[in-house]
């Protein structure tokens, strides 16, 4: 924390990630044909506000700036909050939606896996039965183990690839309640180039 306190700016105990942009437009993807309000956001900038915010425990309160010339101000406050506020909202529904998914297929994987175990371990149970031997042994130890591989799944989903998930849902959810403000252009501060969309850190 102490690397990030003199790497980004603060107010107080409030960090700011801070932009600089030379009109709005680069601020957006220019493919997407949307209005401002709906457009999705250019993925550089993109990936430079969710990495800087990433940077930061969920708890930690934050700002995001964006420095424009002072011509562009109005038209930027009018817009930007509510634009990227609705992005966030958006990113933040669809990780919602994709952990419904993966616990949903968790819990598929988790009856099967159970089921497909129970069948080995009966049917190594049952050929007791039917001979004993080192072949029978082998042929018992390894239904054993791909009972247990089919265990591997459900296991992976909801040990490891969930929380990720939820992580990333936590973080579009503060996203899309940071407070943003737009101040005049400062050389000094993180840049966008117009041609190239270099993000510079401060």
């Amino acid at each position: 924390m102490n690397k990030l306190k003199s790497y980004y700016n603060s107010e107080g105990k409030t960090y700011l990630v801070e932009v600089k942009l030379s009109s709005i437009s680069q601020l957006f993807n220019s493919f997407d044909p949307s209005p401002f309000i709906e457009k999705d956001l250019d993925d550089e900038v993109e990936n430079y506000i969710v990495q800087s915010v990433r940077e930061f425990s969920i708890n930690t309160p934050l700002k995001l700036i964006f420095y424009l010339p002072p011509e562009k101000q109005d038209e930027a406050k009018q817009i930007l909050p509510e634009a990227i506020h609705h992005y966030f909202d958006y990113r933040k529904q669809n990780s919602e939606k994709e952990l419904r998914t993966i616990l949903r297929q968790g819990r598929t994987s988790l009856i099967i896996g159970l089921v497909f175990l129970f069948t080995c371990i009966s049917t190594t149970e049952f050929t007791n039965w039917l001979a004993s031997g080192p072949l029978t042994h082998i042929f018992q130890e390894g239904l054993v183990i791909i009972g247990w591989v089919a265990m591997w799944r459900p296991i992976e989903i909801f040990l490891y690839d969930w929380w990720s998930i939820k992580n990333n849902q936590k973080l579009y959810d503060k996203l899309s309640q940071i407070t943003i403000e737009i101040k005049q252009n400062k050389e000094e501060k993180v840049s966008i180039k117009s041609q190239s969309k270099e993000i510079l850190p401060l």
